[in-house]
This record gives C-alpha cells, structure tokens and sequence, in this order.
C-alpha cells in the first residue's frame, strides 16, 4: 500500500496490484477498483464504487440484484462487434439472450499515480479480451479528482484502440433494434432511494421523457435514505467527443441511470488500428440541481475539463 498524503485536501492510497482510494478534507469520496473480481458473465470492468459527496454522502450502487453487472461509474459497451462488454445478456435484435460473448476490461499496468492538496490523479493502461481469449482493443486511461467550492469533479478520459485486426462496430441495443435503450459509454448507477428523482438539462427538469434527447450536460438529483437530504451528480460531454452532443440514456422511475451515450441510435465504425478518444467531467455535490445550481455544477465540470488538457 502507497500513500500520498497532503496535510489538506486531497489524499490518496493505493492499494498496489487492486484499487485507489481518494480522500477530501478526511472524507473517503471515491474508491476506484482496476483488478476486479467480478465474473466472467458480468464483463469484468474497473469501476468507481463508493463514490460520495464531500458530505459523505453515497451517490453510488453495485451489484443491484436486478443488474448486478451495474457498478457505481463504469465505462462499458454493450455491442463492440459481437462482443458484450456490458455485462450480462446480450440484445441479438428480438431479445435479451445469455451468449458465450461476455468480454473483459483487464488491468495491465499503472502509469502515473500523485496527489497534491488540489488534485489526485491516477492513469493505467487496459486490455479489452473476448470471452474466447482474443485482445481486441487496448486502452489508456486517466482519472483526475479535483475539489470545487462545495463539489467536487473527476475527469475521466479514455483512448481506445482497435488492435482486433478488423473493423469493430460500437453500438447499442438501440442500434440493433430496442427502442430508447441506447446505453453505453460511461454509465452511473445511483442508490436504490434516487429512484423518483429529477434529471436536469440546459434546456429544464423532467424525468424519463428525457432519455434519448441531445444534451451537452445532464444532471440527476436524488434523496437519500435516512436524512431526506438531496445529493446531485452532473456529467458533461466534452466537445469533442464524437457524437457531441450525445443522446443521453437516462432512467428515473425504474431505477436512478445516467449515461452520456454517443452510440445510443448509431453505431460508430471503430477501423482497424484507429484510437477513439473520450473525455467527461462528473461533478458530485451536496444538494440539488434546483434554481440554475445544475447549470453552475456542469460549468464547473465544462472548467475541470479545460484544466485537463487532451492526452
């Protein structure tokens, strides 16, 4: 175990081999686990779980027993190819079906770790592999954590290149013939008491009527068990990202999802030895997203952005 410890703000351990840790102000507000020990059938991936507001407040859910392939924040496809690296069964165009497809996102070595009172930051490279055994695509990857007034934001970035010897297609069950159930890309998952609540958009508030319209930022506001106080998570797309603005998948009544989707009604051609690029910000915070605070949450994302020059 590695620690970097600044006497204030933030603080990071390492648990070298398995997972980060990153504290803000003594509050532990995200673990990031790289070398999961999930199942083959739920397309083992990194994931962020718990993720808390600077409070202390839990904005995450694992392992629901109606998805237990959904973990915290995740980056998952569910279509590259013919491969699943969603999780679970996948949609073969009339229905949900368990196939021998189930891939990995694996953890193959850690490029920089640091932590300064204002900034945490940790990158690692990745394999993705088929349930048969074949690397399709190779990926690096960075995460950075930063305090903003009553907030805080991550950064998540991603470069992915196709080493399959083909072209891979990225979809979604949209693209194979699901209506509005364009999921994948970076997907967040809230506490099961989120359920009822409210997305935001530049454009107003509502709820699942949402799901599928282009936004540059939507925001989720919530209530938590126990105290009744709200908790706000806001993600905003980077603009140049493809497929920017991106149809967002967005659930409220079933169960609290956010995902900025750039594949949700198209699939993206992925050509042999191309890299895609993509670039989030996620703003965690106490409190709702009510009276213009969503707006001010994703320009604090849309700064933590400009911060984090491209790879």
């Amino acid at each position: 175990m590695i620690e970097h410890h600044p006497s204030t703000g933030l603080a990071l351990t390492h648990e070298v081999g398995s997972a980060v840790t990153v504290h803000l102000d003594g509050v532990e507000i995200l673990r990031y686990t790289y070398r999961p020990d999930t199942v083959q059938r739920e397309s083992p991936k990194p994931y962020l779980h718990p993720v808390r507001t600077a409070g202390g407040a839990l904005v995450t859910l694992a392992r629901p027993h109606d998805h237990v392939w959904h973990t915290g924040f995740a980056w998952a496809l569910p279509h590259v190819g013919d491969d699943n690296f969603w999780g679970g069964p996948t949609f073969t165009g009339t229905a949900y079906e368990q196939l021998e497809n189930n891939g990995r996102s694996e953890h193959v070595a850690v490029t920089a770790v640091s932590a300064e009172p204002d900034e945490a930051r940790f990158a690692h490279t990745l394999a993705w592999i088929t349930e048969g055994g074949r690397r399709i695509v190779d990926e690096e990857r960075a995460l950075t954590v930063r305090p903003v007034a009553d907030a805080w934001t991550l950064t998540f970035e991603t470069r992915m290149r196709n080493v399959s010897g083909r072209e891979l297609s990225i979809g979604s069950p949209t693209t194979k013939g699901r209506e509005n159930a364009g999921y994948g890309g970076l997907f967040w998952r809230g506490p099961r008491s989120f359920t009822g609540g409210t997305l935001y958009t530049p454009d107003g508030s509502g709820g699942d009527e949402l799901r599928g319209t282009r936004h540059a930022w939507m925001g989720f506001t919530g209530l938590q068990d126990g105290t009744a106080a709200a908790s706000s998570v806001v993600m905003v797309d980077d603009e140049r990202n493809p497929a920017h603005p991106p149809q967002w998948f967005a659930r409220t009544e079933e169960f609290a999802g956010l995902c900025p989707a750039p594949f949700f009604s198209e699939e993206l051609p992925f050509r042999d030895e191309e890299t895609l690029e993509f670039r989030y910000a996620v703003v965690i915070a106490d409190g709702d997203g009510a009276d213009g605070r969503a707006a001010s949450l994703a320009r604090s994302g849309r700064d933590a952005l400009r911060r984090t020059p491209p790879a």
